[in-house]
């Protein structure tokens, strides 16, 4: 659809109402945070205090084109809108497909024209620049934060290789032929949900030994990604590693995969292999199964740590855009 199509908007704060739309877009925008299970998931656990106000943008069909997801949260200073998902989200956005993400932002508009909430104030978190929202809305960016990727379009892993500093290549194989004929070598992709939340506790309990008390994983945290990660497996998309060598873990890898991407999102390791540079090792190999699994992009997602880098090949970054509601749209 083109922008300037008139779209019929109808809010609900049922999430549950809407789930087969969602589902149907999201498989379109092809964006794992966008997803009905994530945001279900989110709300269940970080959802209390807060208004859903989710708006389905309808054709004359009554076809939906795009969902914008929002939600009150007035424990803030000002009624603020929001989008469902939150900062454990690494991007958000609207659900739709990429070509109608200029209709959904000028729906947006309306929207909040409308005084949707009682809104005084939006705060978009994490958005990519290509949606355009902070030119579009006279909003102000407040921050900006790195994101990685790895473009594969359609590269053999040796092509991807190549593509690298040779400093790089050269580690590649010196530390994998290290650590293979030290040790046997075992990767393990959690597949089993009778086993899901012991893998888990083992990706934690290596996330922590490298990183200390993460943030990540502190309090409401830690449940709501175990919950997601058990519908993660139910659907196909749950990606969690666990390197392990003579049978003891001594790595572990924690992603998604979806809409031909791999969403790198954790990982730990036992500080004490170090020198044999396990978790180097285990990143190599996501990348090689991404790549020879088919999958168009490999994201590392938010921060700008030098060794993303070395494997990057684009950054387009995110955004999180302010926006405060002006006299004349009350």
């Amino acid at each position: 659809m083109t922008v300037g199509t008139e779209l019929a908007l109808e809010t609900t704060d049922d999430l549950d109402s809407l789930r087969r739309e969602w589902t149907a877009l999201a498989d379109l925008g092809g964006e794992l945070f966008t997803t009905w299970e994530w945001a279900s998931t989110w709300w269940r656990h970080f959802g209390a205090g807060r208004e859903p106000l989710v708006t389905a943008c309808r054709a004359a069909d009554g076809t939906a084109t795009a969902l914008l997801p929002l939600y009150v949260a007035e424990t803030e200073p000002a009624r603020t809108l929001r989008l469902v998902g939150g900062r454990e989200a690494d991007q958000l956005g609207p659900v739709c497909a990429p070509a109608d993400r200029a209709l959904a932002l000028d729906a947006l508009h309306r929207v909040l024209e409308r005084g949707i909430g009682d809104w005084e104030r939006l705060v978009v978190d994490r958005v990519p620049p290509d949606i355009g929202w902070h030119e579009a809305m006279g909003g102000q960016v407040v921050k900006h934060e790195l994101s990685p990727a790895i473009d594969i379009d359609g590269a053999t892993w040796e092509e991807y290789l190549a593509s690298r500093s040779r400093n790089l290549r050269e580690q590649v194989r010196r530390r994998e032929r290290r650590l293979k004929r030290d040790h046997e070598v075992t990767y393990r992709l959690s597949d089993d949900p009778d086993r899901l939340g012991d893998d888990f506790d083992t990706m934690l309990r290596l996330h922590r030994a490298r990183w200390g008390r993460s943030s990540s994983f502190e309090g409401p945290r830690e449940a709501f990604h175990r919950d997601f990660a058990a519908r993660a497996l139910e659907q196909g998309w749950l990606r969690l590693w666990t390197m392990e060598l003579g049978g003891a873990p001594a790595a572990a890898w924690l992603g998604y995969r979806f809409g031909a991407r791999e969403w790198y999102y954790q990982a730990g390791r036992d500080p004490a292999l170090d020198r044999y540079a396990v978790g180097f090792v285990l990143l190599v190999h996501t990348i090689r199964e991404a790549i020879g699994d088919g999958m168009r992009q490999y994201r590392l997602l938010l921060g700008g740590e030098p060794y993303k880098y070395r494997f990057a090949t684009s950054d387009a970054g995110v955004f999180t855009v302010a926006l405060r509601r002006s006299d004349e749209q009350r």
